[in-house]
């Protein structure tokens, strides 16, 4: 079946990481928690299973035990997507119908080799046509080595095959606004890279974001001044916290940032990241909690007050 061409999601859709224990076992009653509090915060929708919710160093039950635990957490009124990412085209049709199977609202995919429009056409394609949900194109060769062109993207809008793009290609504002004028309204674009570029996106036409960042507070206060009308107070609030998207959105490392600051407010219970990956040292735990602090946002349990 093709993926409805409606679209119906948009605001902060959050990429929520993996909590594990200090032994490296999945912690589900952390992820629990980590769900239930993104909702209380007033997300949109929860992103799970990208490439920082470690997806890739999941087997295949631990990736069905996050998606059950985090469609249940989320209750039926906050749309849960779902990460797919695989090296051919049926591994990705499998882990997407997995993922509709068990109450995916979305799945967002990345490319497969070879680089050509053609076969990342046909790619796309095939697993939109194995599933009745959505599918989001995910947009970011920095991570995955291959270059969506405008062009490709825009005619995936187009046919139906892919309503949505999770866009994080730099300079990314000028690929966002060629994309939305060659999809002629067909596509709804979705910012990442942290919220680095938030309110610039949600200026040129974004119709949300889709990125994890430990005060997702911060993005929904930012997102509902702006579709409000406020924009004068949307760009306040980015202004005020932009030191601490700017810090926590760090190539390799930010994962272990964020981690650090969903642990010191009582929300996961341990840090652990599986490896590889970078843990932080004591200068860059210590810097971080200080710019936190700096902008005014706590570190302890409860939401912040923006």
């Amino acid at each position: 079946m093709s993926a409805p061409t409606e679209r119906t999601l948009s605001g902060v859709n959050p990429i929520l990481p993996t909590p594990f224990a200090d032994d490296g076992a999945l912690d589900l009653a952390s992820l629990r928690r980590l769900v239930e509090f993104q909702v209380e915060a007033g997300v949109h929708g929860l992103a799970i299973l990208g490439f920082m919710g470690e997806a890739h160093k999941l087997d295949e039950a631990e990736r069905r035990s996050v998606i059950e635990t985090s469609v249940a957490s989320a209750g039926p009124d906050v749309p849960v997507w779902v990460g797919v990412r695989s090296l051919g085209t049926a591994g990705a049709i499998e882990q997407a119908r997995q993922a509709a199977e068990l109450g995916a609202a979305a799945v967002f995919v990345a490319p497969a080799g070879p680089q050509s429009d053609a076969a990342l056409y046909e790619y796309f394609s095939a697993v939109a046509a194995a599933v009745d949900v959505p599918l989001i194109l995910h947009d970011f060769p920095e991570s995955f080595g291959i270059t969506l062109s405008p062009d490709l993207i825009a005619r995936l809008a187009r046919d139906g095959v892919a309503p949505y793009i999770k866009a994080e290609e730099p300079p990314v504002l000028q690929k966002m606004s060629q994309v939305l004028d060659l999809a002629e309204g067909r596509i709804g674009v979705f910012g990442g890279l942290g919220g680095t570029y938030f309110l610039e996106e949600l200026e040129r036409g974004a119709i949300g974001i889709m990125t994890g960042l430990a005060y997702p507070e911060v993005l929904v206060a930012i997102f509902e001044r702006f579709r409000a009308g406020d924009h004068a107070g949307a760009a306040e609030v980015f202004d005020r916290y932009i030191p601490y998207i700017r810090y926590e959105f760090q190539p390799k490392i930010g994962l272990a940032y964020r981690k650090h600051v969903f642990w010191k407010r009582g929300i996961i219970a341990s840090t652990a990241i599986r490896s590889p990956g970078l843990r932080l040292d004591d200068h860059s735990r210590d810097e971080l909690e200080r710019i936190v602090h700096r902008v005014g946002l706590p570190l302890g349990p409860g939401l912040a007050r923006i």
